[in-house]
């Protein structure tokens, strides 16, 4: 069964090595205590930015009211838009006081414009920068809508197209009592013929996604402060070489 949307996991599958950053300069957000929502938040507004497919960027409101959502699907033009759509969710929300950035997985190029850029933003706001891996946004985008229309929603994985006759899928399995997604396999990679077979194994339903919500990684990182948690590190998951590795089995991201 297949839905707009997608998801896998294998043997003879492949892994993501993180390629690092220096983010010593860049604001972090405090630990515990006071999380979205609570009286050391309030006023909170979360600026969303992904480039791992296509170019999105969002601003929300720390109830999770969307107050700008804008978004490009051209794949190829990330440095040329994101400026631009940047500055439109600014009209919406000029004063924001956390900066998310999907981290991927996502090609090289594409991923590192949306990473530099919200870097460069936190750095110059001096605002806290949380990273999200752009598979949960999508992941929390399904788990709302189906709440919204009462649907139950199975173990799913999110799919995306890794090129080179691969896909990049993570595996879900239910939201937590903190409303985020039950992650139950990180990022990997898989050969488009063998995807299918192990979504079968592990009784996931796939969701093909062909762009991601700069909202729901702004509202995944809004849930993730006010529960006091990390989602991910600020290590990119880049699709290529020298940042994947070969594996005989499936393998989490660290």
């Amino acid at each position: 069964m297949s839905h707009m949307w997608r998801f896998e996991v294998p043997s003879g599958s492949k892994k993501w090595d993180m390629h690092r950053h220096k983010w010593d300069e860049v604001p972090r957000p405090s630990a515990g205590g006071t999380g979205v929502g609570r009286p050391g938040y309030p006023g909170t507004v979360i600026i969303g930015i992904d480039s791992s497919l296509g170019t999105a960027v969002a601003a929300i409101a720390r109830d999770g009211e969307v107050l700008a959502d804008e978004q490009s699907e051209n794949a190829l033009g990330h440095a040329e838009v994101i400026g631009d759509l940047l500055s439109r969710a600014l009209q919406a929300a000029p004063e924001p006081t956390h900066v998310a950035i999907g981290m991927g997985p996502g090609p090289f190029t594409g991923l590192r414009v949306g990473i530099a850029t919200a870097r460069a933003f936190a750095l110059g706001r001096r605002i806290p920068l949380v990273p999200v891996p752009s598979h949960d946004g999508i992941a929390l985008g399904i788990l709302l809508r189906d709440a919204l229309t009462g649907t139950e929603t199975p173990r799913f994985a999110v799919v995306t197209d890794a090129r080179r006759r691969e896909f990049a899928y993570s595996v879900y399995d239910g939201i937590d009592d903190d409303g985020l997604p039950i992650r139950i396999l990180d990022a990997t990679l898989s050969p488009r013929d063998e995807l299918d077979a192990r979504l079968a194994e592990l009784g996931a339903v796939r969701y093909d996604a062909t762009g991601v919500s700069a909202a729901m990684i702004a509202l995944a990182a809004a849930r993730a402060l006010d529960a006091g948690r990390a989602l991910a590190g600020f290590e990119p998951l880049y699709l290529r070489s020298p940042d994947v590795v070969a594996a005989h089995a499936p393998k989490r991201v660290s």
